[in-house]
């Protein structure tokens, strides 16, 4: 069986190589104990004004993918 942390990278490698032709990247800093994602944008998507959008759609594919987690947060 996979980890939580090991499923949720999954999930966001699907979606990386959309972020990378932007030049970005986001990458995981922490998984609470009561399911949030806590990310961290990387390159160009840290001062993308579109990134709220891509939270949004990071947040579906994940919670889809991981229903142990409950939310997302990107900084």
């Amino acid at each position: 069986m996979y980890s939580v942390l090991e499923r949720v990278e999954a999930a966001l490698d699907g979606l990386r190589p959309y972020l990378a032709t932007d030049g970005g990247n986001v990458r995981v800093a922490e998984i609470t104990a009561d399911g949030i994602l806590k990310l961290e944008w990387e390159g160009a998507c840290g001062a993308c004004p579109m990134s709220p959008m891509t939270r949004a759609g990071l947040e579906d594919t994940v919670r889809k993918a991981v229903p142990e987690i409950t939310a997302v947060e990107a900084r």
